[in-house]
């Protein structure tokens, strides 16, 4: 899945499959300018800064539990957001300085650095990252991806896809190669 936000004529956090179907609102309601998201890919929640109104805020991926974790005049001059452990960091964009938020107890903020210029924050970690398994865009015996000749997307499954072509190109009627 793919998770955004927007706050253009109605501000909302989205999900869709990676090639763009089946989108989803998951909070359509009492959110104005969603500025960053972080996902606990572990137990499936969705994390989210909202600017105006001064909240970080956590959903799960159907958009329900939803929980404040803190607000306050500091989330006015946060960007970026990362989630690890019992943890969010996000910048302070006033001062630069990188904070760590307990996610469970929002009032637990603690500075830990600062860093010029810095605007998003990622944690890389190994238990982060998920494990590889086979997927329906792996390289074909012909080393094309998912058997497109330009893009394989994932669709509503790690087993589906949907091939792309590059700007200039327009998919075949075979919806795998491109002309």
């Amino acid at each position: 899945k793919l998770f955004f936000t927007d706050y253009g004529n109605a501000a909302k956090v989205e999900r869709c499959d990676m090639d763009g179907m089946n989108r989803t609102w998951i909070v359509d309601s009492k959110i104005e300018q969603p500025t960053a998201l972080a996902l606990d890919l572990i137990n499936k929640y969705v994390y989210w800064l909202d600017i105006y109104l001064e909240t970080v805020e956590v959903v799960d991926y159907q958009g329900r539990k939803r929980q404040t974790v803190t607000k306050g005049r500091q989330i006015r001059h946060l960007c970026g957001l990362a989630v690890f452990e019992n943890y969010l960091y996000t910048v302070n964009s006033d001062n630069l300085s990188i904070l760590r938020i307990n996610r469970y107890n929002g009032s637990d903020v603690q500075a830990l650095a600062r860093l010029d210029n810095a605007k998003e924050i990622r944690v890389y970690q190994k238990r982060t990252q998920t494990a590889v398994r086979s997927h329906a865009c792996e390289e074909d015996p012909y080393g094309m991806p998912g058997g497109c000749s330009h893009i394989c997307l994932l669709s509503s499954s790690y087993k589906a896809r949907t091939c792309r072509c590059r700007t200039g190109f327009i998919l075949g009627s075979d919806g795998r190669s491109c002309k």
